[in-house]
Parts: C-alpha cells; structure tokens; sequence
C-alpha cells in the first residue's frame, strides 16, 4: 500500500494566493495549486530547509551506485540523525534496505570531513555540522522489483526507499533529485515533477520521493490522452524489454483498454498530479515478478516477455492501476502517514487490496481478454481457497488484514502454520467483493460494486479524506438505505468469519459452483520420495486424512493398508483404490518413533466455478442479461 503524498508543507504558502485561485474554475484551481506547491520547491521563499540527492552509476555492472544526499537546514548544533528506510510505500514488512549501503562518510558545505557514528543498524548521526550535511555512500542494488532497486549495464530500476537515506525532522522539507545517466541514451520513468532540467526532478516531500519509483534506461515510450471534463491527463507507458516497437504498440493497446474500463467504473479519474500516470514497466528475465501501486505511477516487473506473455503482465497492469483510486487515494486511515521506520499494519486491506484483486479480474473480463469460462475458473480457485480454508475459525478478514508485516514479503526461517491459520487477504477480500456485487445486483435494484466503489471514491477518495472500518459500513447502509444489511454484511463477513452463500450467488449469472473431482480422493499434503520412503513434505491441513491421523511435515510412511511403502507414488497407488469413507491402517515414523494410526480416506474438497454452458445448463434471458450487466464492458453500458 502506497502512502498518502500531499504537500502539507506548503499549505500556509499557498494560502497567500488564495484570492487568486478562488477565480478560478475547479479544475483550473486544482492544477494551479499542484503548479505553485512546485514552483516553490526552486524558490528560497518556501524555506531553508531542502534536500538535494545526486547518483551516479560508475560501477553499474557491479550493481553499485554513488549516492550524494545534501541536508541544508538542519538544526546546529546537534546530530543530523541520517537513516535508510526499514519499509517501502505499497509494502508492510520490514525489508531492512540498509544492509546494502557501505561506504558511508559525511562532509560540511566547504567539503570538511563530519564525524559519524552509529546508533543501530538503520542510522547514521552526523556530528559537527553547521546546518548543512554532505552524506555520501554506495549502494549495492542487483533485485529490480516494485520493493528493491536493481542497477545493472542495461538500466537502473530504483524504488526510492530501498535507495536514498533521509533524514529525520525534515520529512517536510522539498527534495531536488539529480540523475546522472552512464548512457547518453537512457531516459528516465517516473511521477517526480520535471524540471527545465530533464536530468533533475522535484518532489514536495519526504513521503511523495519515497512514493516516485524511477527508471532509467533505453526504455521504450508511448503516451496517449484521457480526457475527464475540462482536463486532459496523460498516460505513459515506458516499457525496457527486448523485443520489438510493434509488440510495445500492442501491449499499449491492451493498456488503453484497462485503462478505459477502470475510469469508468469511477466516472472520472483521479487529478493525476503533474497531468501525468506512469506505467514503469521493466518486463526482462533478469528482474523479480513484482507490482507495486503509487499516486501517479506503478512499478511493473516480471519475467514474462510481452510478445508472449502479455496477457499475463496485463493481470498486474490492471490490478496496480485500480490502486490509483483504491488505496491511493480511497486510503485506510490506518496508513495515514505511511511509516518509514516501522511495520504498518492495516485492518482495511481486504478491501484495499482484496477488492483491487476482484476488480483486477473483473476488468480483464469486461474489456474483453478473458473468456467467461476462464473467468469462472478464476473465481473458482478464490472460493476453493477461502471456503475450504480452516484458517477461518482463527482469524477474521479484518485480522488477516492485520498481518500484512508477517507475510507481505516478510520472510522467517522457522516453519510456520500458515497453511492452517492464515487466507490472504487479496484472496479473502476478492470473495467478498464478488459476495457484495452479486448480493447488491440482487437485492437492490440497479445497485452494484461499481456503485459502491464510486460512493467511497466521492466520499473519500476525492477529497483524500481517510476512511476507517466504521466509515465502509457506514457507506454500505447509505448507499443500500438499509443499515441493518450493510451491519449484517460487516458482522458475518469481514468482521466475521461466515462466507457467503456463493453458490445462489452465482447462479443467478450462470455459474456453477461445485466440487472439481467428485468421488476422487485426496490427501492433504505433498509427499516427496526420500530413500525408499515416502515423506510427508508439506504441513498437513486441519480436517485432512493425514492430519487427523497424527501425520506432519517430515514423517516417513512406512506402510498403509497393510502394504509396504517405498515412494509416493505407492502411496497415491493405495489411497485411490480406496473409496471416501473407508477407513484404512497407516504406520509411520515421526521423529525416530515408529507409530499406527487409523486414516479414513475423504473426498477431495477442492471447488470450482464454470459456466451453465460448459457445465451443459440452459442459459435463459434473465441469467443472460444479470451477466452482461456484471460481466459486460461498461463503455458499452
């Protein structure tokens, strides 16, 4: 989740040209306003506190950069205390970006070397300065992604957290950020306000910087317009791949498409700052799969060329730039201001990252680039994985939400549970978008999702006005006129653990859900061959023959149904000559201890989701048209 960038630093600036702006038109007064906030970061009259960052890439086929950050109106006469970000906008775990900093010293503004010691591993105090500080160090950068930076002879892709120290007390302050290109041909990707300079860009603020990732290289560019009443806002796509100019024209063509059926969920788009949305799309086999939502741009990274694999990055494009409205702007009081130093935690993410995931899908369908049937597949591996789920009687959506630091990239080296206690909140929230959708086009007449999102968008995205748990609901119960639904909704299933009941859900559309292999068996765990033994290589889940039989990850089965066991594929051999009932005999080895056991052979639980068609149902007028209303583009509606 990505921070909310305003420029509250120039706020009492820009009152002094209120009298001005107030002639204005709303459109007009909106762009002025971002217009002057930025002429003022040039200017000595918005304050003697700045920032100015330099880097360079010397030695960019070693992974390094040279970082030059100059703090200019720091408080004398105490340390300047210098730090690396522990956390990046769009991310709740800790990433700990300082371990890849080295070569750190400190200089005065006459180039006098400042003393330096160190506090804890993310800090640097800066002794003897006189208001101003010189920090230079390296940085090491070899992961592009939307989290890391990633420096190499073909580009620099640079998420500005993992890359930049800054300094505390000065988070207000404006930033000048010049970049010094090794390759006469590269070009520069970002949402950072340009300069007369195309080498130097501003930003308000510490939060906005921190929220501008950047790319620079060869990259290949296409812009188009979108118009919203008075305005014209542009969207660029840079994308650095290896294929061709007419595969990025393409791949243009499908972004337009998403594009356009998200604003028009929303009426409008946001009031892109600067008139600008930035795809940065890195799209090379040396980068790491990753997309990442910020104010006015996204980071897109992934392994999949878009000559072949366009489809497949055109699920993230569609997913990061719903973000611009949901979470970047309709945004969880919880983030609000987003912390640098520690992890934030967000009891709100099921909607604002759960209902981006359904509206990902959701668009794809509509502009086109799924069929239904892959549509109803995908929604039929989301229900499988919340229904079937026994982490629903640990945790509600609104706690799976609150445990964003433990596993949005976070990483452990002890085992842990999850299988059995945790649903991700992208998934859960997605199934409950599609619950909330089909209920409101069901229960009340010309109500949908799109409404719902819009009402938020108007009520709290708009004006940037943070939301909280209670403020969702309250939107719910005015939207619908009915309170006791939208508190119902709320208490059974995101403060709750119920899920809805999706199979009448669906069928008002045609779709089908049902079990994927009826009669078949199955096991709750993978087993891999070690020896001339079968070893449980997975956690067992709750509820699942392996489990209740007193099996976990690492047992060695050594016989079942009286039949010796020498590999996993005995194992399957055995378990489908059995039918779901049966009780058969298990003996095993747990931590050097032989032991028997009863295993009772299930079902296999697994769900999915298909089409009336496919499933060889009739499709009447009514279905026909409840799925065109859903499903359907909505340039068309």
């Amino acid at each position: 989740m990505s921070s909310n960038r305003h420029d509250r630093a120039g706020r009492d600036l820009l009152k002094t040209s209120a009298n001005v702006l107030l002639r204005l038109s709303a459109g007009v007064l909106l762009r002025s306003i971002i217009a002057l906030s930025f002429l003022f970061l040039s200017s000595t009259a918005y304050g003697q506190s700045r920032v100015e960052y330099e880097i360079a890439f010397p030695n960019a086929a070693h992974h390094e950069a040279e970082v030059t950050a100059t703090f200019t109106g720091a408080p004398a006469g105490k340390p300047l205390e210098v730090r690396m970000s522990r956390t990046s906008p769009g991310r709740y775990a800790l990433h700990e970006f300082a371990k890849n900093v080295y070569n750190v010293r400190a200089v005065d503004e006459k180039g006098m070397p400042l003393s330096i010691s160190r506090p804890n591993p993310y800090q640097w105090n800066v002794s003897g300065h006189k208001g101003t500080a010189r920090i230079i160090y390296t940085l090491f950068a070899d992961h592009a992604s939307g989290t890391y930076s990633g420096i190499d002879n073909t580009h620099a892709h640079l998420n500005m957290p993992a890359t930049f120290m800054w300094a505390r007390g000065m988070d207000a302050s404006p930033i000048r950020i010049t970049f010094r290109k090794p390759v006469a041909n590269w070009k520069i990707a970002t949402q950072l306000a340009p300069t007369s300079d195309q080498n130097i860009f501003t930003a308000p603020n510490l939060q906005y910087f921190f929220d501008s990732p950047t790319e620079l290289s060869n990259f290949s560019l296409r812009e188009w317009p979108v118009r919203s009443g008075e305005y014209t806002y542009k969207i660029r796509l840079a994308v650095h791949h290896d294929g061709t100019e007419q595969e990025v024209d393409r791949f243009a063509e499908m972004t337009k498409k998403v594009v356009d059926e998200q604003i028009a969920i929303f009426g409008e788009p946001p009031a892109f700052d600067h008139g600008t949305y930035t795809f940065i799309a890195c799209y090379l086999p040396y980068v790491f799969g990753d997309g990442m939502e910020h104010r006015n741009s996204t980071s897109l990274t992934g392994t999949r060329p878009i000559g072949r694999g366009a489809r497949g990055n055109l699920g993230t494009v569609s997913h990061e730039f719903f973000h611009c409205w949901n979470v970047e702007r309709i945004r969880p009081r919880s983030l609000e201001p987003f912390d640098f130093e520690s992890a934030n935690m967000s009891g709100e993410l099921w909607l604002a990252e759960g209902f981006t995931s359904y509206y990902g899908g959701l668009t794809l369908r509509r502009a086109g680039f799924t069929s239904e049937s892959d549509y109803a597949r995908g929604l039929g591996g989301t229900l499988d994985n919340v229904i079937n789920s026994p982490a629903r009687r640990f945790f509600s959506a609104v706690e799976m939400s609150m445990q964003s630091p433990l596993v949005d990239g976070a990483s452990s080296v002890d085992s842990t549970n999850r299988q059995n206690t945790y649903i991700s909140y992208y998934t859960w929230g997605s199934a409950i978008g599609l619950a909330l959708d089909l209920t409101l086009r069901s229960r009340f007449k010309g109500l949908t999702l799109d409404d719902y999102m819009r009402a938020l968008w108007l009520s709290y995205g708009k004006p940037e006005k943070p939301y909280t748990l209670d403020d969702l609901e309250s939107a719910l119960a005015r939207l619908t006129e009915d309170a006791p639904f939208a508190e119902d909704f709320f208490k059974r299933y995101i403060e709750g653990r119920e899920v809805a009941d999706y199979g009448r859900l669906l069928k008002q559309a045609g779709f089908l859900l049902r079990k994927a292999n009826p009669g078949k068996v199955w096991l709750d765990a993978s087993l891999r061959n070690q020896g001339n033994a079968a070893v449980v290589a997975s956690a067992t889940q709750i509820g699942g023959p392996l489990y209740e039989a007193g099996l976990d990850r690492g047992d060695r089965i050594i016989s079942l149904d009286g039949k010796t066991v020498s590999g996993a594929d005995d194992v399957r051999r055995i378990i489908e000559a059995h039918k779901p009932g049966d009780k058969i005999q298990v003996e095993f080895e747990q931590r050097g201890e032989k032991k028997r056991a009863q295993l009772t052979i299930v079902e296999d639980p697994e769900l999915e989701v298909v089409t009336f068609e496919d499933a060889g149902q009739t499709v009447n007028e009514e279905i026909r048209n409840f799925r065109n209303q859903w499903l359907g583009s909505r340039l068309r509606n």
